[in-house]
């Protein structure tokens, strides 16, 4: 190298070396724009109710605005399932989605059709929400138990429909989990999330509707709906008259609804774990626990090691009822 040379490469280091400290700089802040949470489904339902609250609280502790999509389509939310398992992961866009996430992959393999996501392509941040199913229908209909509700089933096989999130999304696999159990058949009208499957049980296009109690409780006190039993295992503070489908004799229904937050598989440590530090707080704000109180469905937070425990152990049993019921519309 001559001199004229050294002198240029001399002259052009300091540059370089602002650039790399400023792509360093970059690279190390998060999030370093916008965040977008995905909700697979219309507004209105569970995962909805999850994401538009803990939005708004992380906007405040990452100091970025935090902007609720709702990615709608496919059958159970697989759209937008699939989005956020394409996107790339570095953390500005996140999934807020339900119990359905393993089953769909499931289910487009029972009808030989291309799987649209993996669930190994997702690394589980918080849980949120967690409720147990609740069987929904108009405060106009004549069923004022669950018991009138089946012997109507029997007596007009096929013929009382129920609304759904999608084929094989939670709600569908509830009815049909209650169905095969009770040895009734049901109609199953499909929809592109449970907003819309809550306004056609209200509009009386359907009879029926498996929900969380978070998006059903407001009707029901005033009047437009009326449930009658509970999936979970135990009765719920905010239906506590309202009996299990165990305890009402279904001793294989039991069914639950959790919304939880997630990133790519490939998500870099850092982010991930700013991202948990900021759910734990997050889910503790005093607006974010209000909203869920009044809502029915209290905060039911797990943090990332136990909520990945949970959504394993959750996926087998869910896949398990794929399964065993089968191919069905």
């Amino acid at each position: 190298m001559n001199r004229r040379e050294l002198l240029k490469a001399a002259a052009a280091l300091p540059l370089a070396q602002s650039a790399f400290a400023n792509t360093a700089s970059a690279q190390g802040v998060y999030p370093s724009r916008n965040v977008t949470m995905i909700v697979p489904f219309p507004a209105g339902g569970q995962a909805d109710l999850a994401a538009r609250p803990v939005a708004l609280a992380l906007e405040k502790i990452l100091g970025k605005p935090v902007i609720v999509d709702n990615r709608a389509g496919g059958g159970g939310g697989s759209v937008g399932n699939a989005a956020a398992a394409r996107a790339e992961p570095d953390g500005h866009t996140l999934l807020m989605t339900l119990s359905s996430l393993a089953v769909l992959p499931e289910a487009d393999r029972l009808f030989d059709r291309p799987v649209a996501y993996e669930v190994s392509q997702f690394a589980p941040i918080a849980r949120v929400l967690a409720d147990p199913t609740l069987l929904a229908v108009p405060a106009s209909a004549p069923w004022k138990t669950l018991q009138e509700f089946v012997d109507d089933a029997k007596a007009r096989p096929g013929q009382i429909p129920y609304g759904s999130s999608g084929p094989y999304g939670t709600l569908h696999i509830a009815m049909e989990m209650f169905a095969a159990s009770a040895g009734i058949k049901l109609l199953h009208v499909p929809f592109r999330g449970a907003g819309p499957a809550l306004t056609a049980l209200l509009g009386g296009t359907v009879q029926a509707l498996a929900s969380a109690p978070g998006t059903l409780k407001q009707q029901v006190d005033d009047g437009k709906m009326r449930v009658l039993a509970n999936w979970g295992a135990r009765r719920i503070d905010s239906f506590p008259n309202l009996p299990t489908f165990q305890e009402l004799g279904y001793k294989d229904v039991e069914f639950y609804i959790w919304a939880g937050l997630f990133a790519q598989a490939a998500l870099p440590a850092p982010i991930m774990t700013r991202l948990r530090e900021a759910m734990a707080q997050a889910v503790k704000a005093p607006e974010v626990v209000k909203t869920f109180e009044t809502a029915g469905s209290p905060v039911a937070y797990l943090d990332a090691p136990d909520f990945s425990k949970f959504v394993a152990a959750d996926s087998a049993r869910l896949i398990a009822a794929v399964k065993k019921i089968g191919k069905v519309e």
